[in-house]
């Protein structure tokens, strides 16, 4: 590991005036995924600029009914918040399938956000990356791809996000906060992650610098009836190979609103946004579930090794949105 600084932030701006004189300079959270990456020489930074003490850890409402979740706060904090289980129980189903007990009390929302992608081209510092050295290619097309993404990757990347914690960010249209040299700002988590293009190392639509300070969830009535649903390679504490957030209000025995979000199947969380305006005012039928998963999917440009995906996450859509269904009829 390359020897670097350490200094404690007092406050945000601090923070933000601290990295800012330091180019080389990193955030420190919980270091759950930060610390790792200094260990196999991925990360290198001179200065790590700790903002765990910051007074960023708050959950509560929001004036307009919404909830606000600080981004110091821990992810086992927020999954064991009344109010996230019981406003938006996908968000605490999401962190509860994310990590051990061990991580979840370390790892922090701001830091899950920012977390790098596990793919094994990227942390094997030997070989060439376009994520990690940009213009040095991308093995994963004709390497190991087996859990790389079919939806929205390009020639140059086909990396996948790792959050859980994301996919119902993204299916409860989330609004992330950040500070900067400049003050505070906001934008909402569907414009966080850009697209691959041929700028797989540019992972976030950030501000340089940007410190992230906290997360708001807007009012959704429809999400207090949400699941996530997490498929992995063994039984426990494994990213996932596809999962789904989904929420669903039935109105007259018929779909009213729905939200959908997929994870693990492409650069970023992915909002099923064809998904949810083909079962709009639809039947709740396997399938018409069906149908709707397969007009998201029709974009999936799998490879030789991934074509699975596309089912698995067919079934996944259609077994979550049954289980709503019927939670909803009961």
């Amino acid at each position: 590991m390359k020897e670097f600084a350490y200094q404690r932030a007092d406050d945000a701006p601090g923070a933000v005036a601290l990295l800012a004189a330091d180019p080389e300079a990193r955030y420190l959270g919980g270091g759950t995924n930060l610390v790792d990456l200094m260990k196999t020489g991925i990360e290198r930074p001179a200065r790590l600029v700790d903002v765990r003490g910051l007074p960023l850890d708050g959950i509560g409402p929001t004036d307009d009914g919404g909830l606000h979740i600080g981004a110091t706060a821990t992810n086992s904090d927020v999954a064991a918040h009344p109010e996230v289980r019981r406003r938006y129980p996908a968000l605490a189903q999401a962190l509860l399938a994310g990590a051990s007990g061990q991580l979840r009390n370390m790892a922090t929302v701001g830091g899950n956000l920012l977390q790098r992608t596990r793919c094994g081209y990227f942390t094997d510092a030997t070989g060439p990356c376009n994520k990690r050295v940009p213009g040095s290619g991308c093995p994963a097309f004709e390497g190991e791809h087996r859990n790389h993404a079919i939806l929205g990757a390009s020639r140059h990347c086909a990396a996948t996000h790792p959050s859980d914690m994301a996919v119902p960010l993204a299916a409860f249209d989330a609004v992330v906060a950040y500070e900067t040299a400049d003050g505070p700002g906001r934008m909402p988590l569907a414009d966080l992650y850009p697209p691959v293009g041929d700028t797989p190392h540019v992972e976030t639509a950030l501000p340089a610098g940007a410190l992230i300070t906290g997360v708001t969830l807007p009012p959704a009535p429809v999400a207090a009836s949400s699941r996530y649903r997490k498929v992995r390679e063994r039984a426990s504490f494994a990213f996932a190979i596809g999962s789904v957030a989904a929420a669903l209000e039935v109105r007259d025995g018929a779909v009213g609103e729905v939200r959908l979000a997929f994870g693990a199947v492409a650069p970023r969380p992915w909002r099923a946004r064809e998904a949810e305006r083909a079962l709009a005012g639809g039947p709740l039928t396997a399938d018409a579930f069906a149908a709707a998963a397969d007009a998201e999917l029709a974009a999936a440009e799998p490879l030789a090794d991934n074509a699975y995906k596309v089912p698995l996450m067919r079934d996944l859509v259609v077994a979550v949105l049954t289980e709503l269904a019927e939670e909803a009829r009961s």
